[in-house]
């Protein structure tokens, strides 16, 4: 019979038999349950000081508890067990009941080489990449990560970006930077630079950061992010900003949701206002030479 929680309760009167086991592993030398048709009345409950708190009763046909005092203590057995072992992942959690109670269900090993077969589900993530002006919108080249690290790092574009920090009128700044940097849209693959001709979502957001007075503390805390983890994360044209690529997954909240998700959590985590033209899936980011960027692993050129 192959394991399941359905066998494993057949084989252990409805899952009583695991409580009973786990119950004796506290009080080896006490009755931990004494059956009354389907309700084993009080017991005590290990998991609050030993008291005698813990209700077990049999609910169709799966043994369920809670704690008469602890209002969030209570689900059914396989709750209880993997309270006890200490085992999350359900698959380990029911080959350790397997194990520990001798229920003797036959275990497949898994052939070692398996892997092979299954579908590759490594995530690549595709961006549009242009040469400048940027009022050139239609991409040159499908561009992967760290194709875009390997430029920001390099030289190629190190004497544009001090040209362009050395211009003191903001006018003229922006102007150059227009008329000279290439850029991509990081979050997609598109035939033409605008959100109706994406043709591919990288599951990428771009999150700019502008005029920063802390920039190498916030690039720290963004790489330690707690929720976020950083695909890319380069200093700015100005030197004065954060480009910060994330991850998101638009399969149940569109890009724009998700952008003022996550600036959202920004404002409340960082109190930092970010750019709000970044909810445009074809926004434009421009490459400059930052030749400490940050790439995840996942993205390295092998």
């Amino acid at each position: 019979m192959e394991i399941s929680k359905e066998s494993i309760l057949k084989k252990t009167h409805y899952g009583l038999n695991i409580y009973a086991y786990v119950l004796r592993q506290y009080y080896p030398k006490s009755t931990v349950l004494s059956l009354k048709g389907r309700d084993c009345g009080i017991t005590r409950n290990p998991f609050n000081g030993g008291k005698s708190t813990l209700q077990i009763n049999v609910v169709e046909n799966k043994a369920m508890h809670y704690d008469i005092e602890l209002t969030d203590f209570k689900g059914d057995v396989f709750d209880f067990a993997s309270y006890h072992f200490k085992i999350i992942n359900e698959e380990e959690l029911l080959l350790k009941i397997n194990e520990v109670l001798h229920l003797n269900f036959e275990v497949k090993k898994e052939d070692e080489l398996s892997w092979l077969d299954a579908p590759d589900d490594t995530w690549y993530a595709y961006s549009s990449f242009y040469k400048a002006p940027i009022r050139n919108v239609f991409p040159t080249e499908k561009v992967r990560l760290y194709q875009i690290f390997e430029r920001i790092t390099s030289n190629k574009y190190k004497s544009i970006t001090e040209q362009f920090r050395a211009i003191k009128d903001p006018k003229e700044a922006r102007k150059f930077k227009a008329n000279h940097f290439d850029y991509v849209t990081f979050s997609g693959v598109f035939s033409k630079r605008n959100d109706n001709s994406l043709i591919e979502h990288s599951s990428l957001l771009t999150i700019d950061f502008d005029h920063l007075q802390n920039l190498e503390e916030l690039k720290q805390q963004l790489l330690n992010d707690e929720y976020f983890e950083t695909e890319l994360l380069f200093t700015s044209p100005s030197g004065e900003g954060l480009k910060w690529i994330i991850r998101i997954d638009i399969s149940k909240v569109s890009h724009n949701e998700y952008f003022i998700a996550v600036a959202n959590y920004i404002k409340h985590t960082y109190n930092i206002e970010v750019d709000q033209s970044g909810k445009d899936i074809s926004r434009a980011c421009f490459l400059s030479h930052d030749p400490l960027a940050y790439l995840h692993k996942r993205h390295q050129k092998l």
